[in-house]
């Protein structure tokens, strides 16, 4: 089955959603207008320290009339259009689609299960709060449509540079460093060895250094230059007096990794060749189209603007939905079916938008007894509001029934599923005393945590994803290197890191003596093995901490990769 792009079923019905659209746009606009000029961020506020102390108040008063003074003139036109609009949400199906015609079969297919009985995976979650201008500022972020540009330039350079191993021999070496920290640009690469010829999108290339070479689909090569620079990669960033501009070596994690540790690092760039990339809090339009156009050359499978508007159900103005999920989806893989659910019991500022779950199924490629196999991706994003894990108990309740019907609707007999993965902003984490609720649900019991040792328990070389808004655009946070650094410090980590949320009325005592201090980690990704097919074995290869968005967002995004092993001599039963 192939997606159709459009939202609505016929183009009479997208003509005049666009028209009602259309006429909404100007005063909705001149609105947030007068809410961006009233609220500055921190690095707005220190911008103007040298500025006559009259001008920021006169520009807000002026601003504010100004901008009002339009919103009131374009208002009719704005409800004119409301009426035009809302109730054709009704018969709105719930996101669209874009697909780009793929220049090779090789570009939507993974051939590795074909050719050599096994493929890697790399997934990546990152919530963006592409928010309108002047509700982020609350963020403490604005300027979103550059924001969105920016966004979407650094992940399709990132993403669509080299895929290479590297082995560094030197006695402080850890064994193979990440794909994601490559400094060797090459192509990503099927399971056969034939290299993708699409262009970087912006990208660039450095010179390959002297006496090196890579490892390509296993074949593993050395690297003698910078050793001596790694052997020392262990000292604090202090010791080493590193600058903002430092060499590609500077951009592997520096952390030495524990014998029985899950391999994971702290990057500056996103993981090389993401397979399917999840973003959350994509509520501005105008920036899901213009991430949808920054990264369609390396994804021709992109679901945005996903979710329902105006009241939901029908004819409950109680639940009007003034924005959507904020959920966006881009694969490089065709995308077989997609159904999105609306949690119908958020309450307060969250249920002004239809957050809920997408649910995928995607078409992967096929195995060596050429039968078709296909990949689960869902994605979601909880309420908020601190204190209200009833909430957001009930809502993976939800999910977790919602996925297993969408999985039993579309699973079919002739085809082998390598992969079923749920990920997205939980708004919890596992490590605040508030958040036991959550903490100890059911759901991970059935899907794996990688990051996670236990129920309020997180493993020692975790480190949070939700940073302190006041602090994001201070010196050590601003760049993604000098953010990497940071993260990789205890002590530094505690200045721009959230904290554990303490239950209401008992002192919060963290961290528990003797263990190491970890920031709330509340954006997930999470992958489940007993409902791949019994041929398959998943084995973990990197867990990512990015950094790459740093001064963009006021989360870290995640990167996971898996490895799937299929046994093509078990004996179907």
């Amino acid at each position: 089955m192939v997606l159709r792009a459009s939202a609505f079923s016929n183009g009479f019905l997208a003509a005049i959603h666009a028209l009602g659209w259309a006429l909404i746009v100007p005063g909705f606009w001149y609105l947030d207008r007068v809410l961006a000029v009233c609220k500055s961020t921190t690095k707005e506020r220190s911008e103007r320290q040298g500025q006559e102390c009259y001008l920021h108040p006169l520009n807000v008063f002026l601003g504010s009339i100004f901008f009002l003074l339009f919103f009131l003139l374009t208002a009719p036109l704005a409800f004119l259009g409301f009426l035009l609009w809302a109730p054709l949400q009704a018969c709105r199906r719930p996101f669209s689609y874009h697909r780009a015609e793929p220049t090779s079969a090789a570009r939507e297919t993974n051939r590795g299960f074909e050719l050599t009985g096994m493929a890697s995976f790399t997934f990546a979650s990152a919530n963006l709060c592409l928010l309108t201008d002047g509700l982020a500022r609350f963020n403490n972020l604005g300027h979103t449509q550059h924001r969105a540009y920016e966004i979407g330039k650094r992940i399709s350079e990132s993403v669509g540079r080299a895929q290479v191993v590297i082995t560094v021999e030197s006695p402080s070496s850890c064994g193979p460093l990440s794909p994601s920290d490559s400094i060797i640009p090459r192509a990503c690469s099927d399971a056969d060895g034939e290299t993708e010829g699409q262009p970087q999108p912006g990208g660039h290339h450095q010179s390959e250094p002297a006496e090196s070479s890579a490892s390509f689909n296993g074949v593993e090569a050395k690297l003698t230059e910078r050793s001596s620079s790694q052997a020392n990669s262990n000292e604090s960033p202090n010791k080493r007096g590193q600058s903002d501009d430092e060499s590609p070596a500077a951009l592997f994690s520096r952390r030495p990794r524990q014998q029985d540790e899950e391999p994971w690092e702290v990057s500056s760039l996103f993981p090389a060749c993401v397979d399917i990339l999840c973003l959350e809090e994509v509520f501005d339009k105008r920036a899901a189209k213009k991430l949808t156009r920054m990264l369609k050359p390396l994804y021709g499978h992109i679901l945005y603007d996903v979710g329902v508007y105006a009241c939901q159900p029908p004819c409950r103005c109680s639940t009007f939905k003034f924005f959507n999920s904020g959920l966006f989806l881009a694969s490089r893989f065709p995308v077989l079916e997609a159904e999105y659910h609306c949690f119908p019991n958020s309450k307060g500022e969250d249920a002004l938008a239809a957050k809920g779950l997408l649910s995928t199924k995607m078409l992967i490629g096929q195995n060596q007894k050429k039968k078709k196999v296909v990949g689960y991706f869902n994605c979601t994003h909880l309420h908020a509001p601190e204190g209200e894990g009833k909430i957001r108990c009930d809502q993976l309740d939800m999910v977790n029934q919602w996925i297993r019907a969408f999985q039993d609707t579309h699973r079919q007999p002739d085809e082998e599923v390598v992969f079923d993965v749920l990920c997205g902003d939980f708004n919890f984490d596992n490590c605040s005393p508030d958040d036991v609720l959550e903490q100890n649900h059911k759901l991970f019991e059935e899907y794996r945590d990688p990051c996670r040792a236990g129920p309020g328990k997180e493993k020692p070389w975790v480190i949070g994803t939700l940073l302190e808004q006041p602090t994001l655009y201070e010196d050590d946070v601003s760049s993604p290197e000098k953010l990497q650094r940071t993260l990789e410090t205890e002590e530094m980590r505690k200045q721009y890191i959230s904290p554990p949320v303490a239950q209401e009325g008992v002192p919060l005592v963290y961290p528990e003596p003797g263990q190491p201090w970890i920031g709330r980690r509340i954006d997930y990704i999470l992958y489940r093995e007993t409902s791949i097919s019994k041929l398959c074995r998943t084995e973990l290869e990197e867990v990512t901490f990015i950094t790459q968005l740093a001064g963009l967002t006021d989360h870290i995004p995640v990167g996971l990769r898996l490895k799937v092993i299929m046994d093509s001599e078990f004996e179907d039963e």
